[in-house]
C-alpha cells in the first residue's frame, strides 16, 4: 500500500468533481439567461464584451462574479449577526456534500489498483444522499427568521413546509429502485443498470419505475427551489423571499447553491434511472447488439463513452430544468401541499406495493 498514492488519488477524484460542478454552475447561469431568452423570443445577454466581444453574452458569468465581489456587504439592524452570516454557508454546504457519492464513470484500474470514479462509495449511498439533501432547509430557514424581516421569514416557513411536503414523496418514490436492485449504494445501481429486459431493453430504472421517476423528478425541481416550486422565493408574492436581505457575496453562495442543486440533482436523477455512467449494449471490451452481433471497441474508448454518457445525461436533466422554469408558472402555496400530500403521497405508496407484487410475480417465476 502507497499512502501517498491513495492520497493523490482522492485529491484527484475531489478536484476532478469540484471542478465539474462548478464549472457547470457558471455555464448554467449562462444557459439559464439564453434558455429564458429563446423560450420567450427575446435576445438574451449580449452586452458584456471583452476587447470588442460578446460571444453570446458567456461574459455575463464573469460579469456577475465581479459584481459580486464588490457589492458592498450590510448586515441589517435589527438581525441576528450570527447566523445571518451562518445561513448562506447551511445553504451550500449540503448541496457540494451531496455530489460525492455520486460516481461518474466505472472503476478503473491504475498501477494495479482498482479506482472508483467516485468521492466515496458509501454503504448507506442513498440514504446519506437525502440526509445531506434534507439539511440544505436549515440555511433557507435560518436567513428567513435571521434576517429581522416580515417577507424573509414567510420565505424560510414556505420552504420548511414546503420541505416536508416533497421530501416524503422523494425518499420513497426511489423505494422501487431499492427494492429492483437491491443496493442502497448508487455505484452498484449504476452497475445493474448495464443488464438487458428480454435482451433488448437497456434495464434502466426508468424503464422498470417509470411512475417513481416522475415522482422523483417532481420533488427534485422542489428541492431545488426552482419554478413551478420557488414559492420560498416567490418573487411576485415575497419580493425576493428569503435572500431578500442579502447582498454581494452572502447572495451569490445562495444563487450557487441553488446552481449546484440542479446539477447534482441531474446527476443523481441520471445515475438512478438512465443508468449513469451506462451506455447502452456497451459492454467492457466493446457494443453488444441483440441478435448476438458485437463490435470491439478499445478499452480507452469505452471509457470515454461511459464518462461521456454520464455527461451527457447530466446536461440533459440540467437543459430540463431550465426549460421547465421558464414554460410552466409557478404553483400556488395550497396547490403544492395538495400535490405533495394527496397526489405525490399516495402515488409513491401504491408504487412501492405494486414493485412488491411484481417482484414477487417474477421470484415465484410468473415471468
Amino acid at each position: 500500500m502507497n499512502p501517498l498514492f491513495d492520497i493523490a488519488v482522492a485529491v484527484a477524484r475531489v478536484a476532478v468533481f469540484f471542478a465539474f460542478v462548478f464549472g457547470l454552475v457558471v455555464v448554467m447561469t449562462w444557459v439559464e439567461r439564453k434558455g429564458a431568452a429563446y423560450i420567450q423570443d427575446r435576445r438574451g445577454p449580449n452586452r458584456a464584451r471583452i476587447l470588442g466581444l460578446t460571444l453570446g453574452g458567456v461574459f455575463h458569468p464573469l460579469a456577475d462574479a465581479l459584481k459580486f465581489l464588490f457589492k458592498e456587504d450590510f448586515i441589517p439592524d435589527g438581525a441576528h449577526r450570527l447566523f445571518y452570516q451562518l445561513a448562506p454557508m447551511f445553504a451550500l454546504a449540503p448541496a457540494i456534500m451531496t455530489m460525492a457519492v455520486v460516481p461518474f464513470g466505472p472503476p478503473v484500474t491504475i498501477a494495479g489498483k482498482t479506482i472508483a470514479l467516485q468521492i466515496a462509495d458509501l454503504n448507506v449511498g442513498i440514504l446519506y444522499l437525502f440526509a445531506v439533501s434534507g439539511m440544505a432547509v436549515y440555511g433557507v430557514v435560518l436567513a428567513g427568521w435571521s434576517s429581522n424581516s416580515k417577507y424573509p421569514l414567510l420565505g424560510g416557513l414556505r420552504s420548511s413546509a414546503q420541505m416536508i411536503s416533497y421530501e416524503v414523496s422523494m425518499g420513497l418514490s426511489v423505494m422501487g429502485i431499492l427494492m429492483v436492485f437491491q443496493s442502497v449504494r448508487l455505484s452498484e445501481i449504476a452497475l445493474g443498470q448495464g443488464e438487458l429486459l428480454y435482451g433488448i431493453l437497456p434495464k434502466w430504472g426508468v424503464f422498470v419505475q417509470p411512475l417513481g421517476f416522475v415522482l422523483f423528478l417532481t420533488a427534485l425541481y422542489a428541492e431545488a427551489n426552482r419554478t413551478p416550486f420557488d414559492l420560498p422565493e416567490g418573487e411576485s408574492e415575497l419580493v425576493a423571499g428569503y435572500h431578500l436581505e442579502y447582498a454581494s457575496f452572502k447572495f451569490s453562495m445562495f444563487m450557487m447553491a441553488e446552481y449546484i442543486h440542479m446539477v447534482v440533482g441531474a446527476a443523481v436523477v441520471s445515475t438512478l434511472f438512465f443508468g449513469g455512467w451506462q451506455f447502452p449494449y456497451l459492454a467492457d471490451k466493446g457494443f453488444a447488439f441483440p441478435g448476438g452481433i458485437s463490435v470491439a471497441v478499445p478499452a480507452a474508448a469505452v471509457l470515454i463513452l461511459r464518462i461521456g454518457s454520464f455527461v451527457g445525461k447530466t446536461l440533459f436533466f440540467c437543459w430540463l430544468y431550465v426549460w421547465v422554469r421558464w414554460t410552466v408558472p409557478r404553483f400556488r402555496y395550497d396547490q403544492v401541499m395538495r400535490l405533495g400530500w394527496k397526489v405525490m403521497l399516495p402515488l409513491s405508496l401504491l408504487n412501492i406495493f405494486v414493485t412488491g407484487l411484481v417482484l414477487l410475480f417474477i421470484d415465484k417465476g410468473g415471468f
